[in-house]
């Protein structure tokens, strides 16, 4: 995002509340689905390399991550609104336009923003939700303000620590922060295989079975500590009743409702 730009896209307001769905109308689809799915889990295996690797560090781990969400993102916005998806996300905001494609540009470009500032912003958590339906799936890209989940593995980034070189206890810190750190990398390791379960390769399912999968992700931070998690998700059967023919927003759906109360901790804190 370059100067300037955080004013229109601060002016965004398509996410809260509302998913992408994107259609799965042919065969091809399927096996687009599944790569993409395939793709998130090797970035989720390369954010544990990175974790595990104290030559580099927390920040450069996630800078590295964003490369390679803003990517998908774009592949994904040429795919809706084509190569100018830019010029029709600010004729959205503007009101020079007010149409599907331009709100779907909207969702993504907002998204991308947020998402390119939650390792720099503490309070803010990234929470996608992934549900896959028999003829389509949805993308719910949410950002609370919370930085965990009751589920979350936490660590520690020197990088972001008030912790010089010369502090009396400055080693053991960076010991016990790359050890959370390796943890982190373990967890990560693990999680990435939900992608492959939740949305396996088409060849590999009965043709007359209806398909269903879904994940909830999360990655927050305070302070100079780092959240992450990833879990699958049970599908509401009854959500939708027609495929769709192209890509729409929708609202967030019972998922969405059901995985805010399990998983943000003010929500659990109601029902204890």
């Amino acid at each position: 995002m370059g100067p300037g730009e955080e004013e229109w896209y601060d002016q965004a307001d398509v996410l809260e509340g509302q998913a992408v769905r994107m259609p799965l109308l042919d065969e091809e689809a399927e096996r687009q689905l599944h790569k993409t799915a395939t793709l998130l889990a090797e970035g989720c295996r390369r954010k544990a390399e990175l974790l595990s690797d104290p030559s580099i560090s927390v920040a450069q781990a996630y800078e590295r991550e964003f490369e390679y969400i803003a990517e998908r993102c774009k592949y994904r916005l040429r795919q809706v609104a084509g190569d100018d998806y830019e010029a029709v996300a600010k004729a959205y905001i503007t009101g020079e336009r007010d149409n599907r494609t331009g709100a779907l540009a909207v969702y993504y470009l907002e998204a991308l923003w947020r998402i390119q500032r939650r390792s720099t912003v503490p309070g803010m958590l990234f929470f996608p939700l992934i549900i896959r339906y028999p003829n389509s799936y949805t993308a719910n890209l949410r950002f609370p303000h919370v930085h965990t989940t009751t589920e979350s593995v936490t660590f520690e980034s020197p990088g972001h620590a008030k912790v010089g070189p010369d502090d009396p206890h400055a080693q053991q810190y960076f010991d016990d922060s790359q050890h959370e750190q390796d943890r982190a990398a373990d967890y990560l390791r693990r999680a990435a295989q939900t992608y492959h379960e939740q949305f396996p390769h088409p060849d590999d399912l009965p043709d007359d079975e209806p398909r269903y999968g879904g994940i909830v992700g999360a990655a927050g931070r305070r302070g100079s500590m780092f959240t992450e998690m990833l879990a699958p998700v049970e599908p509401d059967p009854d959500r939708f009743d027609e495929p769709p023919t192209e890509p729409e927003l929708v609202p967030a759906g019972t998922e969405a409702e059901r995985t805010a109360r399990e998983y943000r901790p003010e929500a659990a804190a109601l029902t204890d």
